[in-house]
């Protein structure tokens, strides 16, 4: 009876979601990457709730990070890294039939600015401080501004190049790989102590995909392994996902470039 209290689940941990999360995003990419082999469009569907549970997993994250700061900064070395990584990686390989436009790391970056910046404003608010508060709402406002004005400049030929250069190095909400599904970050920490309205969230949103008719609805499924979330954080895989996450990227559009290189 001891043995069978032991081995009773418990619910998953941080790192188990992690470890759900890469899987089916490697599943996901293999898809991206051998679509010019014929993989079929199926093999996409595991991919869609990736995105939903790491920004899930980042407000967990965020919400009980040491230093918030250092945590923002890791993310937008990750984001620079992988923007000049991919880019110098496609130059050398001159593979065109896959686009290498994959960077979580600037979706994370965006959506934990915006947390910092709630903080900030709800610090201002309780302290009477105004220039925090300031301080907070210009955290929100700039991945959203941003992009505003790259948009802005690629409308024109003469400064596109220019704001293409400037978006690596940028924090813009619409550069985002997942546009303003992004903002699911921010929502999601105001309401990182109400589970069941987290996955109201993902539900809703959902439910406006399959209206639109896109497979991004299967984001829904994300709120399962949400809900057998068990609060604890499990074992450290930080810098695990930091490596893993170009590397296997990059090494999958290798394999696929060989491939159609000498077999297509």
């Amino acid at each position: 009876m001891n043995s069978l209290t032991k081995n009773r689940f418990k619910g998953l941990t941080t790192f188990d979601l992690k470890v759900i999360g890469i899987v089916l995003m490697f599943i996901d990419h293999i898809h991206q990457m051998f679509v010019p082999m014929g993989a079929p469009s199926w093999i996409d569907w595991f991919g869609r709730p990736v995105a939903t549970l790491f920004f899930f997993v980042s407000v967990v994250g965020f919400s009980h990070t040491r230093s918030k700061e250092k945590y923002m900064f890791r993310l937008y070395i990750g984001m620079i890294l992988m923007s000049y990584g991919s880019f110098a990686l496609q130059r050398i390989v001159g593979y065109e039939e896959v686009q290498l436009m994959n960077n979580i790391f600037r979706d994370l970056l965006v959506g934990t600015m915006m947390m910092y910046g709630i903080d900030k404003i709800s610090e201002g608010y309780k302290s009477k401080k105004i220039g925090k508060g300031l301080l907070g709402l210009g955290f929100i406002l700039l991945p959203i501004v941003s992009s505003a004005l790259l948009i802005m400049l690629m409308s024109n030929l003469t400064t596109a190049i220019i704001a293409a250069n400037i978006a690596n190095f940028v924090p813009a909400l619409m550069f985002t790989e997942n546009g303003l599904m992004v903002l699911l970050i921010p929502l999601m920490y105001l309401a990182r102590n109400q589970r069941w309205l987290q996955c109201l969230m993902i539900v809703l949103a959902a439910v406006f995909f399959f209206s639109q008719g896109s497979t991004q609805w299967i984001m829904i499924f994300a709120v399962i392994p949400m809900l057998l979330f068990n609060g604890e954080k499990g074992k450290g895989m930080r810098n695990f996902f930091y490596i893993f996450y170009p590397a296997h990227i990059w090494i999958l559009y290798l394999i696929s470039a060989y491939i159609f290189t000498h077999f297509y």
